[in-house]
């Protein structure tokens, strides 16, 4: 039996973005596994312990990736939405292609893409693994006290339904209190 394409996207996405019910929503997100310098752009290394009281939505990414690259104006987006919130977006950068392992060519792609939020370099993909990912892109909403509380795999675009149940999940996750 074929599912019609809009019935599978929405199955998809309620079966990706696991609002709170999955065995995963409760689990402790990872420590960032990246403290140099060298490993961060757009600003100092990051510790997601020190990011305890914000909302931070983790996004895996890699340049060459076509779904990545039209993600980004949605990221854009939300990154304004909330800029007066407590919410920040980390950008994982984890290499697809043997191009993407090179630091120089994340930069280049950084600048292009307008990217100003902090982006941690994972070409050794501890961050990856150390949160079971295995999409790009790929996204992980960390409530206050630094669980996962939602995810999401694929592209998002502004007015599309499956972003609309994700920025459902940040805006549920900037009003519970952090305690």
């Amino acid at each position: 039996m074929k599912i019609p394409a809009a019935l599978a996207s929405t199955l998809l996405a309620v079966a990706v973005i696991g609002l709170g019910t999955s065995a995963q929503a409760a689990q402790k997100a990872p420590e960032f596994t990246h403290s140099g310098q060298a490993d961060w752009l757009n600003s100092k290394p990051l510790r997601l312990s020190e990011l305890r009281g914000k909302v931070v939505l983790v996004e895996f990414w890699a340049f060459e990736c076509v779904n990545c690259r039209r993600t980004q104006p949605w990221l854009h987006a939300i990154q304004q939405r909330y800029a007066d919130k407590d919410f920040v977006i980390v950008s994982v950068h984890t290499p697809e292609l043997p191009e993407e392992r090179s630091i120089a060519n994340v930069r280049t792609a950084v600048a292009e893409q307008r990217i100003t939020n902090p982006v941690m370099v994972d070409g050794d993909y501890s961050y990856w693994n150390a949160m079971k990912n295995q999409y790009w892109p790929a996204f992980y909403v960390i409530d206050k006290r630094g669980r996962i509380a939602a995810r999401a795999i694929g592209e998002m675009h502004v007015g599309q339904a499956r972003a609309a149940e994700l920025e459902q999940a940040i805006e549920e996750q900037l009003a519970a209190d952090a305690s």
